[in-house]
Formats: C-alpha cells, structure tokens, sequence
C-alpha cells in the first residue's frame, strides 16, 4: 500500500492557492453606488491594472468581472507585499461579484480560495466538492480541493485531488503540491526534486512565484538539517526578488540555527518588519532569550500574542498554543486552543501541538495517542520526534525516548532553538 502511495505521489504537484491565476469574466455595483464601491474597495494603489480594474466596475456596473479582476490583483499583491489585510479587500470584492453573478464561476472559485487564505478549510473543500461536479476537468478546482482535504488531514483524498491536478495540468502549481505531499509522506528527496521543478517551471515575469517555490524548497532542506543548501536557496530568492520576507525569515533561521545570532537579528528584524509575523517574533524572541536578554524577549513574544489574538481564526492559533506550551505558561488555554484546533482539524501538525500540550498538562496516554496520530506519514519533521520522544520518556518507555531524540537531532541539530537544548538535556540524561 505504501509504494501504491509513494508511487502516486511522484506524479503530483503544488502552489500556493492564491498564486492560483485565471482570467475573470467581470463585475460591478449597480447605478449610483458604484463610484462609493469603488472607493470602499479601492486599496491606494494607482497601478495601471489596479486602476483599470477600478475603472472597470465603473463602466459595467452590471457584470461581475471588474470585481473578480480587482480581487486577483488583491491577491497578488497580498503575496507581493506581505499585506495580507489586502485579502480581506479581495473577499469583499468576490462578495459583489456574487451578489451581481451568485453563479459565476471565476468569483466562486475565488471564494473558495479565500476560505483556505482565512482558515475556513471546511468551507474551502464544501465549495471545491460542489465546483468538482460542475467543472470535474478544472485543475483550479482540485488544487483547492488538494490544499482543503491537507489541511483537513484527508491526506488520502489529498493525494486523489493532487493527482488529478497534475493530470490536468502539469506545471509550477502542481509541481509544487506534490513536493508538499511528498515531505509530508516522508519522502525528502522527492520533495526536493518537485520543488526544484516548481521554480523552475514558475512564470519568469513572476518574481514572487519563483521566490516562493525556491523557499519552500528551502523551508524542505532546512527541515532535514542541510543549512548550507538551505541558505543557498533563500539567498537565490533574495537576488531574484530583493526583500522578500519569508527568504528573509528563512535566511535568520539558518543564521541563528549556527549560532551568527547578529546576523540573524538583523534577517529576522527586517523580516518582521515587512510582515510581523508570529513564528518571526518568537524565532527572534528566542534568540534575545539566548543572550539573556529578557526584557526584549518579552516584548517580542508578547508582540506575538497580540498578532495572534488579532488574527483570531485567520491566523495559526496552535502557533500560539505551541509558544505557551514551550513555555510552560497559559497551559489551560493552551490546551483549549490546540484541542479546538484539532476538533475541527485533523491534519498531522494540529495532532502534534495537541500532543504537546497534553504532555505539559501531565496527561501521558491522550498524548501517547495525539502524538501517535501525528505521526501515521512517518513524516521526517524533527519537532514531532522530539515530542514523541518526551512523551515516552515521561511513560518510562526509555529505549524509546533515546531513539527518538537521536533522530530528532540528527534529522534537524537546531530544529528549535530552545528546545533542542532540551533535547540534547534529555538525552544526556537517558544515556
């Protein structure tokens, strides 16, 4: 069953959802409200495509097409810039195109995009599934139904989706979705590969798009412990798309992980100024912490809080959940959220943090079970090791503990900079 699986996922392929583009058949607001619409979702940009867009819903206040059009450059720029508000100006924008059009395809596949950029995965893949009917050629379709059932954790309807993808269209998209696929199964080579063939297949006009594919790939190679490789990478995405914050994310990273924390300062500040990201913050936070600096990691992981908490449902609540877990703080709410979480969501990452924080809260075999759960792809992802490690060890199951913290550190050496101190500590003391 295993090289059926291994042997399908060698066929498929990915991209980011959003990243997804596809000509729009037009939209507007009718008679008189459509100069105040205009202005409602107009973003400042004076870009020739933005305006013309704009100009658009003027023209033809009785078509959905200005509406989609606008909503796709949204996105675009979302991406671009990091500002990811601008999604919410292209879900209003999808809103009008269905008031005027409820059965316009290209605004209904944009609203089924925009439930994935926001979280709402079960809405995501109810519209994919409901789209597959009418439209069962659209690779579009299956890429929102590939990216809904991950997260959902319908791995194997992930796989079916992604296949089909790839069937129907093979290029940077569904490269990069098997590349996904692939690290999750376990697969790093293969990972590796698609995402190589994602950038290099991604549009050349398309700064972003190729930066985001040589980051993912990246994102692969520092997962399994290749820094150097890893580096070389994010600076390939700086050159071709000077500063693109999740390069820069992934260049602090790899500067922190071999102990050059002012360089990794200076990586990770500017990153978060571009996009004050929470797994940014805390990485930073982290690193003040190391120097015995606590009152500027404080402010960092409190500053993480706050995006976190304002981000509510849009945002990765277990990312919130994990940090209190690391820290043996919240552990109440922590627990809460990652249950919650996983309540709703299936997926292997949910099923980890769960694990975590019914460790820290003493409760061993629902750990044992979360933890085990989130490791059924035998995915090569050093933090699950570790977690899966602390859990045995807290069952007295010693062999086992060593043997997961082994391969933890030797899959990923500084897979947290924090907690793989810890784990070396645990390891030390097992020996």
């Amino acid at each position: 069953m295993r090289q059926v699986k291994k042997d399908l996922l060698c066929l498929l392929g990915i991209s980011l959802v959003c990243g997804l583009i596809f000509v729009q058949n037009g939209c507007t607001e009718k008679g008189s409200k459509a100069e105040s619409t205009n202005a409602d979702l107009s973003s400042g940009f004076s870009d020739a495509e933005t305006q013309a867009a704009l100009q658009l819903i003027d023209k033809l206040p009785d078509s959905p097409e200005g509406y989609t059009r606008l909503a796709v450059l949204y996105i675009k720029k979302a991406r671009k810039n990091g500002d990811f508000a601008l999604n919410s100006k292209a879900d209003a924008a999808v809103e009008k195109a269905l008031e005027i059009a409820p059965a316009n395809s290209e605004a209904r596949k944009l609203k089924a995009s925009l439930h994935l950029t926001f979280h709402r995965f079960v809405d995501a893949l109810e519209n994919g599934n409901q789209l597959q009917k009418e439209f069962p050629n659209d690779a579009f379709v299956y890429g929102i139904l590939t990216d809904a059932n991950s997260e959902l954790g319908n791995y194997v309807e992930a796989v079916a989706a992604a296949q089909k993808m790839v069937d129907l269209k093979p290029n940077s998209s569904s490269y990069a979705r098997v590349a996904h696929l692939r690290s999750l199964h376990g697969d790093h080579a293969g990972a590796v590969e698609m995402y190589k063939l994602a950038a290099q297949t991604a549009d050349p006009a398309d700064k972003e798009a190729q930066s985001w594919c040589l980051v993912r790939l990246g994102d692969e190679l520092w997962k399994n412990g290749k820094y150097p490789a890893a580096e070389k990478v994010y600076d390939e995405a700086l050159q071709n798309f000077p500063g693109y914050y999740m390069a820069l994310a992934g260049k602090g990273r790899i500067r922190a992980a071999q102990n050059d924390f002012a360089a990794a300062e200076k990586f990770l500040t500017d990153a978060q100024n571009r996009l004050p990201d929470s797994g940014t913050i805390i990485q930073l936070g982290d690193i003040y912490a190391i120097q015995n600096n606590a009152e500027k990691a404080r402010q960092q992981y409190d500053l993480a809080e706050m995006v976190e908490q304002k981000l509510g449902a849009a945002g990765d609540q277990t990312r919130l959940a994990l940090y209190w877990a690391n820290h043996n703080i919240k552990l109440d709410e922590a627990l809460a959220i990652a249950s919650s979480e996983h309540n709703s969501r299936k997926d292997i990452y949910t099923a980890d943090v769960l694990a975590w924080c019914l460790f820290k809260k003493s409760r061993l075999t629902e750990a044992k079970t979360a933890i085990t759960d989130a490791m059924r792809l035998e995915t090569k992802d050093a933090q699950i090791l570790y977690h899966a490690a602390m859990i045995e060890k807290g069952l007295g199951n010693r062999t086992e503990a060593v043997k997961l913290l082994e391969a933890s550190l030797k899959l990923n050496p500084r897979f947290d900079l924090l907690e793989s101190g810890k784990a070396r500590e645990a390891l030390k003391e097992l020996r």
